[in-house]
């Protein structure tokens, strides 16, 4: 696999810092709690159908003992729309029952702690710490997996392999928002099936064979 050179990229994460320079979660809530939710709620989901589900819900629901309240049953009603909503429903419920049993009903500072939430994996445990807590750390979804990859940056064959390698090649001065950096990035231009590379800020620096032209992103 192509590897981007050292020297490369702090004009790299320059360049995306220059085109967003306070990058922020796209999902929407008002505490940490309500966040850890949402990110449990995001797997396989677009933000934008998490947050039609999540507005209303939060609304009502903003601490772990009003979730348990509220029911596996009727949090299923609020959250249908979302991808595997059942098994995410129960996963929320117990979770916010751990919560309360264990944590004082406070989302835990700490990423083993997390992880042992169900539900809670590495990558949205490293969501957590990041957004919530502002810890430098890199959560791997597919947009980084493939950023990460596609440009050489930090290719690896699995998100963790990824995310290590990121965390030793990203500059300490971008790490903390290289996350959302590269999602957005992801997300918005450095797309799965046409990347639009003509309007790419690090074009040149991005080592992928395959690049788009102005004329295929216009077809």
């Amino acid at each position: 696999m192509a590897l981007m050179k050292l020297a490369v990229i702090p004009e790299f994460f320059a360049r995306l810092k220059k085109a967003i320079p306070e990058p922020e979660t796209e999902l929407e809530y008002d505490n940490v709690y309500q966040l850890l939710v949402a990110v449990v709620l995001s797997a396989q989901a677009t933000d934008a159908g998490v947050n039609r589900a999540t507005t209303p819900l939060f609304k009502r629901i903003k601490t772990p003992a009003q979730m348990m309240e509220l029911g596996e049953t009727r949090l299923i009603d609020y959250i249908k729309t979302i991808g595997l909503f059942r098994m995410k429903a129960k996963n929320v419920i117990a979770l916010s029952r751990l919560l309360v049993e264990k944590h004082g009903g406070e989302v835990p500072r700490d990423h083993a702690a997390l992880q042992e939430l169900p539900g809670v994996g590495r990558k949205t445990a490293n969501v957590v710490m990041n957004v919530a807590f502002g810890e430098a750390t890199i959560a791997v979804d597919t947009h980084i997996f493939r950023v990460g990859n596609r440009t050489g940056l930090a290719p690896g064959k699995n998100p963790l392999e990824v995310e290590l390698r990121l965390l030793k090649r990203v500059p300490e001065p971008y790490r903390l928002h290289a996350h959302h950096w590269l999602i957005l990035h992801g997300r918005y231009t450095c797309k799965a099936r046409k990347p639009e590379c003509p309007r790419c800020v690090v074009n040149d620096l991005c080592l992928f064979k395959g690049k788009t032209i102005a004329f295929d992103a216009a077809v």
